[in-house]
C-alpha cells in the first residue's frame, strides 16, 4: 500500500540527492544499519517506565533515519549512475536484517509479555514472505510484491512501537486481554495484547498471508508460460 509513495519521495528528496554529489550510496546502505542496530538495543531493553518509554520513542527516530538512509542509496546510486547488482544485493540484505531484527528484539525486551519464541516465529514468516519476492526474481519473473510490502510493515511495527512508548510513560495502555481459543489462535498464543504484540502478530499473519499470496502468484504465471503440447 505505501509503496505507492515511492515516487512522491524521490522528488521531495531531489535536491538533497543533488547535495550528496559522489557520496559512496553504499556508505547509507551500511550507515542504515547500525543506525538500526542502536535501535534494536533500545527496543530489547526499554522497561515498563518513563524510562523506557524515551528509550521507545529513542528506537522510533533511529528506525526513520534508517529508513530515510536507506530511501535515498538507491536515489542517489541512480543519480549517480553507479546503481548495480552489488548495491542492489547489499540493499536486501541490510533490509532483511532490519525487518527481522526490530521483531527479534520484540521478543528479547521480558517487560512487554512477547515471548522471544513467537518473536522468531514471526521473524521466519516475514523472512518466508520476502523469499518468495526474490524467488520468484531468480527463476525470471522480476520482482513479485503482492501481499503486505515492507513499507507496510515497517509502518505497522512502528504503530506498535509508538503505543508501546505510550504504555511505558502511563499515557495511554493499550493492553486487551485475550480469553478464548479462537481469540488466543488469532493473536498466537499472547494473554495480552499490547502495541509490541500488534507489531509480532502483524508481522507472522502478515509474512504468512504474502508468503502464500506471492506464491500463488509465481505459480500462476510460471504454469502460464508453459508453451501447450
Amino acid at each position: 500500500m505505501f509503496e505507492q509513495f515511492r515516487e512522491k519521495w524521490s522528488k521531495a528528496m531531489h535536491p538533497l540527492i543533488i547535495r550528496l554529489g559522489d557520496t559512496d550510496p553504499n556508505t547509507l546502505t551500511w550507515t542504515s544499519l547500525i543506525v538500526s542496530l542502536g535501535a534494536f538495543w533500545l527496543v530489547a531493553n526499554a522497561g515498563i517506565d518513563g524510562e523506557g518509554a524515551l528509550m521507545i520513542v529513542g528506537a522510533v527516530i533511529l528506525i526513520g533515519i534508517a529508513g530515510v538512509l536507506d530511501a535515498l542509496d538507491g536515489d542517489l546510486a541512480r543519480h549517480q549512475g553507479t546503481s548495480g547488482p552489488y548495491g542492489d544485493f547489499l540493499d536486501h540484505t541490510i533490509d532483511r536484517v532490519v525487518d527481522i531484527g526490530l521483531i527479534v528484539a520484540i521478543g528479547f525486551n521480558s517487560e512487554f509479555g512477547v515471548d522471544l519464541s513467537l518473536a522468531l516465529g514471526a521473524a521466519l514468516l516475514t523472512l518466508m514472505g520476502s523469499y518468495m519476492g526474490t524467488q520468484a526474481q531468480s527463476v525470471g519473473l522480476g520482482r513479485i510484491y503482492g501481499g503486505f510490502s515492507r513499507a507496510d510493515r515497517m509502518v505497522i511495527t512502528v504503530l506498535g512501537m509508538i503505543l508501546a512508548s505510550l504504555q511505558a510513560a502511563g499515557i495511554f495502555a493499550l493492553t486487551i486481554t485475550i480469553t478464548g481459543d479462537f481469540g488466543s489462535f488469532l493473536v498466537l498464543g499472547l494473554e495480552e495484547m499490547n502495541g509490541f504484540g500488534i507489531a509480532v502478530v502483524f508481522s507472522a499473519w502478515g509474512g504468512l498471508y504474502t508468503f502464500i499470496t506471492r506464491f500463488i502468484s509465481a505459480r500462476g504465471m510460471l504454469l502460464g508460460s508453459i508453451p501447450e503440447s
